[in-house]
C-alpha cells in the first residue's frame, strides 16, 4: 500500500462481507422451516434476506410457499432459529477469500478496524471467536447494542467512536444498500463488495469503489484517503 492509515478507521459489514455466513443461516432457517413440517428453501430463495435479520428470512422461507406466519408465530420461530444458529454459528461460515491477510496488513499499515453490523451482539461476538478473527477488530458493535440499527448513520459513527476512531476519518466497507445508505448517512464514503447477498447491481448501489476480492482493498482504500485529503486541502 502507497500510503499510511494512520488515524483512519475502516468499518466492515459482517455477514456477506467479512464472512460468508449463508450455509449456516440456511442451515438454521431450514430447521425451523422443517420443524414447523414446511418445506425447506434454497439459498437463491432467501439469499437477498440475509443481513436483514433471521425474522425476515423466516418470512421469507414462508412465502415462497404461500404462508404468512402471525406474530406469536413467527416469535416462536425466531427464537428457535436463534438457539439453532447459535449452536451452529461455525459449521460452513468462512471468512472471504483472503480476508484475514488483508486485515493484517491494514492494521499493520495502521488502520483501526472495526464491525458494524445488523447481526445481534451475541452471536457477532461468537462467530467472530469461532473463526479466529475478533481479535483484530478494535470494536464490534452489533444492532441491539446501539439505539437504532443500520440505515441509521449512528450506528457507524457509535462502531468508530468504541473503536477509538475519528468520525471524520473512517470508510465503510459493505456487501447491501442497507450499508450505503448507513455511510451516507454517517458522512462516510463507501467501498462495495459485490461478492455479498445484495441482489443490487453494482451501478444501483453507487458506491465511492467497488472490490471484488479483497486484495482490491488496500488500493481502494488508499484512493479513497487520497481524495478525502486532497479534498480537504482544498477548502
Amino acid at each position: 500500500m502507497t500510503g499510511s492509515l494512520d488515524g483512519w478507521t475502516v468499518v466492515f459489514d459482517l455477514d456477506g462481507t467479512l464472512v460468508d455466513t449463508a450455509p449456516d443461516l440456511l442451515l438454521a432457517l431450514n430447521h425451523v422451516l422443517d420443524h414447523a413440517g414446511l418445506e425447506t428453501v434454497d439459498l437463491q430463495t432467501v439469499a437477498g434476506m440475509i443481513g436483514h435479520g433471521a425474522k425476515a428470512m423466516i418470512q421469507k422461507g414462508m412465502s415462497h410457499q404461500g404462508l404468512t406466519p402471525s406474530d406469536a408465530e413467527l416469535e416462536g420461530l425466531f427464537a428457535r432459529f436463534l438457539v439453532y444458529y447459535s449452536e451452529h454459528i461455525a459449521i460452513g461460515s468462512r471468512p472471504f477469500d483472503k480476508a484475514p491477510e488483508i486485515l493484517d496488513g491494514l492494521a499493520a499499515d495502521g488502520a483501526i478496524l472495526s464491525v458494524c453490523t445488523n447481526k445481534k451482539q451475541d452471536l457477532s461476538d461468537k462467530l467472530l471467536d469461532a473463526l479466529g478473527l475478533a481479535p483484530r477488530f478494535a470494536a464490534i458493535i452489533g444492532a441491539d447494542s446501539v439505539p437504532s440499527k443500520k440505515p441509521d448513520g449512528d450506528h457507524i459513527v457509535r462502531t468508530v467512536q468504541a473503536a477509538g476512531g475519528d468520525p471524520a476519518r473512517a470508510i465503510m466497507v459493505g456487501d447491501s444498500r442497507t450499508d450505503e445508505r448507513a455511510a451516507r448517512n454517517a458522512g462516510l464514503p463507501f467501498v462495495f463488495v459485490p461478492f455479498g447477498y445484495e441482489a443490487e447491481s453494482v451501478e444501483a448501489i453507487g458506491a465511492d469503489a467497488v472490490v471484488s476480492h479483497y486484495s482490491q482493498l488496500p488500493a481502494a482504500l488508499s484512493r479513497l484517503i487520497s481524495q478525502a485529503v486532497a479534498s480537504a486541502r482544498g477548502r
